[in-house]
């Protein structure tokens, strides 16, 4: 479709995209600003918290499903994050090679540490903006990820 062809909807929605990569760009580098301390990344902390927040020990495929992000990417990190003592691996009853991630009490204890920091940051990003608006753009968001996701298990359908 030319840009002759963009509804107006499709033209808002490119702006709001271009923006929400600088945004992205901004968040990740004050995250990493915000939990160097803890000898954390951004990266490091999307994937600890992934880990934390799941109901159960998963492997790292399903972890970076669940990111989405890509699974070699989040190998990498896990590995990493496990030379470091903040996770472990655990056999997998259902997958001999898949193993399933674990937070160990180090990581455990890093991951509180840095929810400690992210509060204030937070809560300071969001001083003078409205809860509904906030509120609003977030069930857009999640719109958009949702025809996303749908739109992938159809092409890998096909």
């Amino acid at each position: 479709m030319t840009e002759a062809e963009r509804t107006a909807a499709g033209s808002a929605l490119t702006a709001l995209v271009l923006d929400l990569f600088r945004l992205n760009n901004r968040m990740l580098t004050s995250g990493d600003k915000l939990v160097a301390g803890l000898g954390l990344t951004s990266a490091r902390w999307h994937v600890l918290g992934t880990v934390a927040a799941s109901e159960r020990p998963q492997p790292v495929a399903w972890l970076a499903r669940d990111m989405g992000a890509n699974r070699q990417n989040v190998q990498r990190i896990v590995n990493d994050l496990e030379k470091e003592g903040l996770v472990a691996f655990a056999a997998n009853p259902h997958h001999r090679r898949a193993q399933l991630v674990v937070l160990t009490e180090k990581g455990r204890d890093t991951q509180k540490a840095a929810m400690r920091l992210q509060a204030p940051w937070a809560s300071g990003l969001a001083d003078g903006l409205d809860v509904l608006e906030i509120e609003t753009t977030h069930r857009v968001m999640k719109a958009l990820l949702h025809k996303l996701e749908g739109s992938e298990d159809v092409g890998e359908e096909a």
